[in-house]
């Protein structure tokens, strides 16, 4: 890990010249800018370098997403024959070129580079031999300087966990440095929860029950072991991850609409929303709801059936009028009078005149 150690420096180092040749010596604000731009520019660096492997793994997901309908067909043709089926699975991957490590690559290849960082400020302390200062190619005055460097008064090489002892060697106030620490720790935890909301949103939640407790491991356990580890991590540290995450947000925001995900993958999953559960069909309504759902549909019934009338200029003739006073009568609750369709007409005259003869 020297060698991790050594080139996190250096980039470090390389970052903090290139601001420190911009901006004044004195602090601005408390906090000495040019340490903390070194850490965020550190991120940049190493997201940049890291940027094609990152798009590698959307399209790897997407793919995975698209092989989904296949790998059901083969679980349900192969079910019970675990070594027919991860043949047959190695097969599909080779077949569809998929590659399902490729997905967590991007993940693996930062945890290097944020135990480098880690390392590095927690060996930034007060009390170091000259041997000491100078690891990893450092100067003297560079550590000292980097040692002494704040956010807002609290130094980046202390912890909210640190101890009055430790805080007194680096001449630094408990309170602030609690205050710094805790709004940095919710700051992650925040942006944490809202990359992984993010992408589930876009995606939906799974259907299937293992990849879904997956997602919410994700959602909800990341965010928790950021808040019980936050604690712990240097403030330097924390700036790290807090502008990592900010950074994967808008990344992810750019792919998501560059690179959607495919119809087969969406089809098959929830919406985000309430913890993932599909949308439920509204109740239809009862009792006095229902009375008063009622009332205004034969309102509507009766508005239509008058909007009608006048529409012909108040004459209703033939069928029209028929049918008018048969919505008027089924409006009221009353029976229509008028003839049934299909029904012969009757006439007047021959029925009396029937009547008549018969009498």
């Amino acid at each position: 890990m020297a060698g991790i150690y050594w080139l996190i420096s250096k980039v470090m180092l390389f970052w903090h010249t290139v601001w420190d040749s911009i901006l004044p010596d004195h602090r601005v604000l408390s906090t000495n800018w040019q340490w903390v731009l070194a850490i965020v520019f550190l991120v940049i660096t190493v997201r940049v370098v890291l940027f094609p492997i990152f798009v590698k793994q959307i399209k790897s997901q997407r793919a995975m997403q698209a092989i989904q309908p296949k790998m059901k067909e083969l679980q349900e043709k192969h079910k019970g024959d675990r070594e027919t089926l991860q043949k047959e699975v190695m097969k599909l991957y080779q077949e569809e070129k998929v590659n399902p490590l490729m997905g967590c690559l991007p993940m693996f290849l930062q945890i290097p580079v944020f135990i480098g960082l880690l390392h590095v400020l927690r060996h930034l302390r007060p009390g170091m031999s000259d041997h000491g200062m100078q690891l990893y190619g450092w100067s003297k005055a560079e550590f000292l300087s980097a040692v002494d460097a704040r956010l807002f008064d609290a130094p980046i090489v202390a912890k909210f966990s640190s101890s009055a002892a430790e805080l007194l060697e680096i001449n630094a106030s408990s309170t602030t440095v609690k205050i710094v620490a805790a709004i940095l720790v919710a700051l992650m935890i925040t942006t944490t929860y809202l990359t992984q909301r993010q992408m589930i949103k876009k995606t939906g939640w799974n259907t299937d029950p293992q990849q879904r407790m997956i997602q919410k491991f994700m959602l909800y356990g990341i965010p928790f072991f950021t808040l019980t580890s936050g604690w712990y991590f240097p403030i330097g540290v924390i700036i790290y991850w807090v502008t990592n995450n900010a950074i994967t947000l808008a990344q992810q925001y750019w792919v998501l609409h560059k690179y959607p995900p495919p119809a087969s993958a969406t089809t098959n999953t929830t919406p985000f929303k309430s913890g993932g559960s599909a949308k439920v069909a509204e109740p239809k309504p009862s009792g006095l709801a229902a009375l008063f759902s009622r009332a205004k549909e034969d309102a509507a019934q009766r508005a239509n059936g008058k909007g009608a009338v006048k529409a012909t200029g108040g004459k209703a003739t033939g069928a029209k009028a028929t049918g008018a006073q048969a919505t008027d009568s089924a409006a009221n609750g009353a029976p229509s009078r008028a003839p049934r369709p299909g029904a012969k007409p009757i006439n007047p005259k021959k029925g009396g005149a029937a009547k008549r003869q018969s009498g």
